[in-house]
């Protein structure tokens, strides 16, 4: 018997001690000694990061906000979340909502909900969002062609645009179309309300299903001072980021009717979207919709005085600062985006630029944009000293010219 003991406190040891060693290989501190230091330092460059609004991060008051929130399962049921998706429901006018950790899983969980089985297409702009930025998913997730249409107005999709290329026909070799999807703003431009009205009128006649990338939506309900439910009435569904312009980490609310609803819950879990404790991450939504929604209109008005610099230097604007975005050409002055962005990355408290794109956001200083048009005016004098003449857009030179200096970035990414 003792030796049979002895046996079982040796193996029970053995045990302890091979744990132990396992144990010791699975543990992990992400922290470093300076993440303090390196947040405060995170949060500056930020303050001066004109790549996207995505970029925005919580602030203290956020995070204190968030550790009050519910604990539950969201696969079953969490009761911040679903606080989050009835007033999101609410605010839209429509029945239900569903949270959801991207703009692209709203936007194809929608198209995906609403369509049933191919041959089917869907419109919309040739920059959209759902064309270009999200890898082929309507494709990919709902077997759907996607009509890339170019607006005649360059600026927006008109009714005249939908009825000439929706197919409407029985002929056998295209593929009808179920969804016309549009997109609000759409590279910080607004889409004009009254067209969007037409355009629905005309899709919901022909029985057919319309669909809005409303990711900054927050900005045209400010910019217009429009409720939020009146720029949604004329959708069937609704996709509306949280962590683009209002300063969350993650997060979208895809909204429709319960029956709507019901079918996109399905597939967020069917796609793998199906999350557990996500309280915390609505609670960052709701304290973003609470504070920093109302700091949107100081926003566009940085971004106009951003715009009004450039114009006043001699760069071209090439899309207005309807709201948080500007694209500008600056071959008009001599300039390249490269020697802006070298520039601006060798000051004291350098800028980071990402081309003929800016975004100005909630944590955007005023310094920041005051230092962007200093570097710009300062490379815009240099190249004058040097002999550079502004050549005339209309002569061959003036072309050639243009063909040089200019490098366009895709004028839509998160």
């Amino acid at each position: 018997m003792l030796r049979i003991a002895t046996r079982t406190l040796n193996r029970r040891f053995t045990m302890a001690s091979t744990f132990a060693n396992v144990a010791e290989e699975v543990k992990l501190d992400i922290l470093s000694e300076n993440h303090l230091e390196d947040n405060i330092a995170k949060r500056k460059e930020i303050t001066r990061t004109f790549i996207s609004d995505t970029i925005t991060v919580p602030t203290q008051e956020m995070y204190q906000y968030a550790t009050l929130a519910t604990l539950g399962d969201d696969v079953y049921f969490e009761p911040s979340t679903r606080a989050l998706e009835n007033h999101v429901a609410k605010i839209t006018g429509k029945e239900a909502a569903l949270f959801l950790p991207s703009g692209t899983a709203s936007n194809q969980i929608a198209l995906r909900s609403h369509l049933a089985q191919p041959p089917y297409s869907i419109i919309c702009d040739h920059r959209a969002h759902i064309h270009k930025y999200e890898a082929g998913g309507a494709a990919f997730h709902s077997g759907a062609a996607v009509l890339p249409i170019i607006p005649a107005n360059e600026h927006h999709l008109t009714l005249k645009d939908v009825q000439s290329n929706m197919i409407l026909s029985t002929d056998i070799h295209f593929a009808p179309t179920e969804v016309v999807a549009l997109e609000n703003t759409l590279n910080g431009t607004i889409f004009p309300q009254d067209e969007i009205i037409k355009i629905s009128d005309f899709v919901h006649l022909q029985g057919k299903k319309m669909h809005l990338d409303g990711a900054r939506i927050w900005h045209v309900a400010a910019e217009t001072e429009t409720s939020i439910k009146k720029l949604c009435e004329p959708f069937d569904s609704v996709s509306l980021c949280f962590s683009k312009g209002l300063g969350a980490p993650v997060g979208s609310c895809l909204v429709g009717s319960s029956a709507f609803i019901s079918r996109a819950r399905h597939f967020r879990k069917l796609f793998g979207g199906g999350m557990r404790q996500t309280g915390i991450l609505a609670a960052c939504a709701a304290y973003a919709l609470t504070y920093n929604f109302p700091l949107l209109p100081a926003v566009h008005s940085l971004a106009r005085k951003l715009e009004a610099g450039l114009e006043e230097i001699g760069a071209e604007i090439t899309s207005r600062a309807e709201t948080c975005m500007i694209f500008y050409d600056p071959s008009s002055i001599g300039v390249t985006y490269d020697e802006i962005g070298e520039r601006a990355s060798q000051l004291p408290e350098p800028l980071i630029l990402g081309g003929s794109r800016v975004v100005v956001h909630i944590q955007t200083s005023e310094a920041a944009v005051n230092d962007f048009l200093s570097v710009v005016r300062q490379l815009s004098e240099e190249k004058k000293k040097s002999g550079f003449v502004k050549p005339d857009p209309t002569s061959a030179n003036g072309n050639i010219y243009k063909d040089v200096y200019v490098r366009r970035l895709p004028k839509s990414t998160d």
